[in-house]
């Protein structure tokens, strides 16, 4: 495979650290700029990060002196990469602003951020569930004026725990969906030594979580029209969002109605046999079995299960019938592998495998 140079916008933060983590010893991408906030251009990244790492892995050496950019300074990044991949924090007009202008500047984004999670032109893409909405690239492109720049994201770090469950259920007929995430504090950039109230606490609300968790799988499960992503219209979905003690990892409580009830052990199959683009493609950080599911009953757990394949793979246990909804299961993954900084990296490389670098 062909090896792209690329850079990490937003660096310095948690997710930021997650990429160099995840970049440092990539197969396909070298990282050949590191770029963050004003404040730290001119240091080192160990510097600027070394104090605030939040990460139980260390510092990758090889990313130590490199000296970080101003992530405004578009052409200095630019010059050094192939494309971008997106983790600052900043208000969502200017995270906007900032990867249309990347963009525009020929340099494609891949997001994980989500201020253009709702932009019509703009893919969602769990790689496993719709690489298809990458055709609705060539539209943006026409739209911003580039031959080779645009902007691509992954999806909210919570939907990835049971939104892959749920998909290769789709064509059985599913109406209706509430889902009970509880999310993890790293979901918030966050570590117990950083929020202290966290400790042996719960907070039932994550500001804007809940209105994300209901509309952006309809995304997700959309169709390309007319050069833009039209939403689906079905499942309903309805969520509560829990920030819970727990360092990494969300879980998920979720009931699903169906036109017709299916046949559990149907489910079990289809959740065993599922795989998608990114399996196909053996793509470097594609889990060999996406869904995996566990017969225990107190099972999947955080701790035992959140590491499962790198990260990447998506855990599920006791589906069973239910009183209200047709049936019930719990799932579970890793937020800031799978749900974030892995899953833009899995992105990337089926966007560097379909050519779309280039």
């Amino acid at each position: 495979m062909k090896q792209y140079n690329v850079g990490i916008i937003g660096a310095t933060g948690m997710v930021g650290q997650r990429f160099a983590t995840l970049l440092a010893d990539h197969p396909w991408f070298n990282v050949t700029a590191l770029a963050a906030s004003a404040r730290s251009a001119g240091k080192t990244y160990e510097e600027a990060a070394g104090n605030r790492w939040a990460l139980a892995i260390p510092m990758p050496e090889k990313l130590k002196d490199m000296v970080i950019i101003d992530a405004a300074d578009i052409e200095a990044v630019t010059k050094l990469v192939d494309f971008v991949f997106c983790a600052v924090d900043m208000k969502k007009e200017d995270i906007r602003a900032l990867e249309e202008a990347y963009a525009k500047a020929e340099c494609p984004v891949v997001s994980n951020n989500s201020a253009h999670r709702f932009t019509p032109d703009v893919p969602m893409i769990i790689p496993e569930i719709n690489p298809q909405h990458l055709d609705v690239i060539e539209s943006q492109r026409k739209r911003l004026g580039t031959k080779k720049g645009f902007v691509a994201v992954k999806s909210n770090c919570s939907l990835q725990s049971y939104v892959p469950a749920i998909h290769p259920l789709m064509d059985m007929g599913v109406t209706k969906v509430l889902a009970c995430t509880y999310q993890a504090i790293s979901g918030a950039g966050k570590t117990f030594e950083r929020w202290p109230e966290m400790v042996d606490n719960l907070i039932p609300y994550i500001g804007g979580e809940e209105e994300k968790s209901e509309k952006e799988p309809l995304k997700i499960w959309g169709k390309v029209e007319d050069g833009v992503i039209k939403p689906a219209q079905e499942p309903s979905i309805t969520s509560q969002c829990l920030r819970v003690p727990v360092s990494d990892g969300h879980t998920a409580a979720v009931f699903v109605s169906f036109d017709k009830k299916p046949d559990l052990n149907e489910i079990l199959d289809r959740w065993a046999n599922y795989s998608g683009e990114p399996q196909k493609l053996g793509l470097p950080s594609a889990p060999k079995q996406f869904l995996h599911y566990f017969t225990e009953p107190d099972r999947p757990q955080i701790k035992s299960e959140r590491n499962l394949e790198g990260g990447m793979a998506v855990s599920v246990g006791r589906l069973r019938e239910d009183t209200q909804y047709d049936i019930k299961f719990v799932c579970m993954s890793h937020n800031t592998l799978r749900g974030a900084a892995g899953g833009a990296v899995l992105l990337a490389e089926l966007l560097a495998a379909k050519g779309y670098f280039d």
